[in-house]
């Protein structure tokens, strides 16, 4: 497991560590593509089009990261007031 670096507790620790893999596991291919993406471009062409395939592409990852935070946790509601 990772060090704990910003304060977590061990419980948030150990949840970060499971979102952590889940993520990694879920990206893997994202990453690959756009690792291949950036390099058969130019730098001329690291901007315009290309900057906007390897946004969206980021975007994928952050919503599959928030996913992976929602599939660890309990089902129904929120735990707090809506």
């Amino acid at each position: 497991m990772r060090t704990p670096d910003s304060g977590l507790t061990p419980e948030q620790a150990a949840d970060a560590e499971r979102i952590y893999q889940a993520l990694h596991a879920a990206s893997e291919e994202d990453h690959w593509r756009i690792a291949q993406l950036l390099a058969s471009r130019g730098d001329d062409r690291l901007f315009g089009q290309t900057e906007h395939e390897v946004r969206d592409l980021v975007h994928k990852t952050g919503a599959k990261a928030i996913q992976a935070a929602l599939d660890g946790r309990k089902k129904g509601g929120t735990g707090g007031r809506a």
